[in-house]
């Protein structure tokens, strides 16, 4: 009796361990790019971001790395103690793309999105205001833009129509014969 009271509780055990381990090899969803709340946002098919650096004076930046192909690049933030910021703005915005700043599930996303087919260098800075009367923090991004493999089609040629031939219009002259009476 003991025997079997003992091979039950073998067995249970080893149906709670097989149970567990198939829990253990489920993946850990973790988002690789920034979630879409709007429902029109395309993701470049080029972004890498640095790690953000603080210097002495409390201001961050970040590198970015951005394909010019309609496509945004995005950089997520939180607060020092956690959650979004109260308030944001950019200023100076970006010479060669568009910024845009919205909070999401706990976090500050700021998006770039450079010119189409543009290739060079451009930087902006985002004005983070953590609110509670806290001071206000600046990231500034560093974008490199390539623009490789990125095609602008072309507006169709402007045909100018073809001269037309004037001609010189008679002039008439009404003689008006007055009568006597």
């Amino acid at each position: 009796m003991r025997l079997r009271g003992s091979a039950i509780t073998l067995g249970s055990a080893l149906a709670v361990s097989l149970l567990l381990s198939g829990c253990a090899q489920q993946p850990i969803v973790q988002r690789s790019v920034a979630p879409n709340p709007f429902g029109y946002q395309r993701t470049s098919a080029v972004c890498h971001v640095s790690a953000v650096k603080k210097a002495a004076d409390g201001t961050m930046s970040v590198d970015m790395t951005v394909r010019s192909d309609d496509g945004l690049c995005s950089i997520a933030i939180q607060k020092p103690m956690g959650g979004n910021y109260a308030s944001f703005g950019v200023s100076p915005a970006p010479t060669h793309g568009k910024a845009f700043l919205y909070n999401y599930d706990g976090k500050t996303y700021v998006d770039y999105t450079p010119a189409t087919a543009y290739a060079g260098t451009d930087s902006f800075t985002a004005e983070l205001i953590p609110g509670g009367g806290q001071k206000r923090e600046h990231l500034t991004i560093h974008a490199t833009v390539d623009a490789t493999g990125v095609v602008v089609p072309k507006p169709p040629a402007v045909v100018a129509p073809a001269p037309t031939k004037t001609t010189a219009k008679k002039a008439t002259v009404r003689h008006t014969v007055r009568r006597k009476k």
